[in-house]
C-alpha cells in the first residue's frame, strides 16, 4: 500500500481518537451545564476522568511488546471511540458521563500510542519524515470538524444528545473508512534499550516542564467553549472559538514541520511556544471577544507543535534512550492533564469561576518555559539530528 495512503489512515485514526474521543467534550460542556446534567465543578471531574483514562491507557500501550496486541488495541480503540460516543446520546447526569469519558480516555490513548509508532516508522522507512510529522495535525482537524458540527447543530437549536449523535456518527464513518487502510505493527518488536545508561540532567528539567505543560494547556483546551458560551450568553459567535482553536493548532503543526533544523533549535522554539501559550491562557481571562480571540491564537497555535518540539528535544538530549524517555514524558504530561481539570473543579467550587485556575495554568507554562530557557548540556545527538527533517512522535 502506498506510503501516503497509510499515513493518511494514521491521520484519520488520530482525528477520530483525539478529535472525537478526547476533545469532543469541549463543545459539549456548555450543553451539559445548561441542561443541568453537570455543574461547572462537575465538568472538571468529567474531564479529569477522561484524562485519568488516558493516563492508564497510555501506560498500558507503552508496555505492549506483541505486534498482535498492539494491532488489537488500535482496532478496539477506534471502534470503542465511535461506539462509546454513540452510547453517550442517552447518558444523563454526572456519573454516566464520568464513566464514559474514562473509557474513552483509555481508547484514545491506545490509538494514539500505537499510531504514533506506526506513522513514524512508515515515514522514516520512506524517507519522508516531514509527512510523519504532519500526521499529528489529525487531532487539530478533529477539533475543527467537531467544532463546526457543534456550530451547525447549535444554530438549529439542538442539545447535547444531537451533538453526541453527530460526533459518534462521524467517528463511526471514519473508523469504517480507516480500519482497512491501517498499517500493521512491525512483525518483530523493536530492540530494547539498555536501562543502565544514565539520563542527562537536562532531561529531568524537560520532564518537569512537560508535566507543567500538561497542566497549563488543558484548562483552556477543555473549557474554551464554556468560557465563550458564558461570555456571549449562547450567541452563535461563541461556537466559532473551538474550530478556530483547531485551525490554529493545525497551522502550528505545519509551521514546526517546515522549520529548518539546527542544533538546539528545538529547545529555543519550545521556549517561545510555551510562553506564547502562557500569554494565551492569560488572555482568556480578559473580557470580551478580544481576550478569547488572543487566547485561541496564542494557546491553539503551539498546542500540538509544542508537543512535537518536546519530543524532538528529548531525542536530542538522549538519542539512545528515547523510547524509555518517551514513556516517562508521556506519564508526566498525562499527570499534568489530570491535575488541570481537578484544579478547575476546585477553582469553580471555591471562587465560582475558572479565573484562579487560568492564572495558575499561566504560571505553570511560564515556569515550564523558564526551565527550558536555561541551556543544559549540549544535546548528545543534536548535530546529527539537525541533519534530519522534522518527523517526531507527538505524545499528547
Amino acid at each position: 500500500m502506498p506510503t501516503l495512503i497509510r499515513l493518511f489512515a494514521c491521520f484519520l485514526a488520530l482525528l477520530v481518537a483525539m478529535g472525537v474521543g478526547r476533545f469532543a467534550l469541549t463543545p459539549q460542556l456548555p450543553h451539559l451545564i445548561a441542561e443541568g446534567q453537570v455543574s461547572l465543578t462537575g465538568a472538571g471531574l468529567v474531564a479529569a476522568a477522561n484524562y485519568l483514562g488516558y493516563l492508564i491507557g497510555a501506560l498500558d500501550a507503552f508496555n505492549v511488546r506483541s505486534p498482535r496486541q498492539a494491532r488489537l488495541r488500535l482496532v478496539i480503540g477506534l471502534w470503542a471511540t465511535a461506539l462509546l460516543t454513540l452510547v453517550s446520546v442517552p447518558a444523563e447526569g454526572l456519573w454516566p458521563h464520568v464513566l464514559l469519558r474514562f473509557a474513552l480516555g483509555v481508547a484514545s490513548a491506545w490509538v494514539l500510542v500505537v499510531v504514533t509508532g506506526l506513522s513514524q516508522r512508515i515515514a522514516a522507512d520512506a524517507n519522508r519524515p516531514r509527512l510523519g510529522s504532519l500526521v499529528f495535525a489529525g487531532p487539530a482537524f478533529g477539533v475543527m470538524l467537531t467544532g463546526l458540527l457543534a456550530l451547525e447543530l447549535n444554530l438549529q437549536g439542538q442539545g447535547s444528545a444531537a451533538l453526541w449523535l453527530a460526533f459518534g456518527a462521524l467517528a463511526l464513518v471514519l473508523t469504517l473508512l480507516t480500519q482497512p487502510l491501517l498499517p500493521s505493527p512491525p512483525t518483530a518488536a523493536p530492540q530494547m534499550e539498555t536501562p543502565a545508561r544514565a539520563r542527562p540532567k537536562a532531561f529531568y528539567a524537560l520532564l518537569v516542564a512537560y508535566g507543567l505543560v500538561g497542566l497549563g494547556y488543558i484548562i483552556p483546551a477543555t473549557f474554551l467553549s464554556q468560557m465563550a458560551a458564558a461570555r456571549f450568553h449562547g450567541q452563535w459567535q461563541a461556537d466559532l472559538f473551538w474550530p478556530a482553536f483547531g485551525l490554529a493548532a493545525a497551522l502550528g503543526v505545519v509551521l514546526v514541520s517546515l522549520r529548518r533544523q539546527s542544533p538546539g533549535g528545538a529547545r529555543r522554539w519550545m521556549v517561545v511556544a510555551l510562553w506564547l501559550q502562557a500569554l494565551g491562557t492569560l488572555a482568556c481571562t480578559l473580557p470580551g471577544m478580544a481576550g478569547l480571540t488572543l487566547g485561541v491564537i496564542l494557546s491553539g497555535g503551539p498546542f500540538l507543535a509544542g508537543m512535537q518540539l518536546v519530543m524532538q528535544y528529548a531525542r536530542e538530549l538522549d538519542p539512545h534512550g528515547h523510547s524509555r524517555n518517551v514513556g516517562l514524558l508521556t506519564a508526566a504530561f498525562a499527570l499534568g492533564q489530570l491535575l488541570g481539570p481537578l484544579l478547575a473543579a476546585v477553582s469553580s467550587h471555591l471562587d465560582g469561576s475558572l479565573q484562579p485556575a487560568l492564572y495558575l495554568a499561566c504560571a505553570g507554562l511560564v515556569l515550564a518555559g523558564g526551565l527550558m530557557a536555561r541551556p543544559g548540556a549540549n544535546p548528545v545527538g543534536a548535530n546529527s539530528f539537525a541533519k534530519q527533517a522534522n518527523g517526531l512522535p507527538c505524545r499528547n
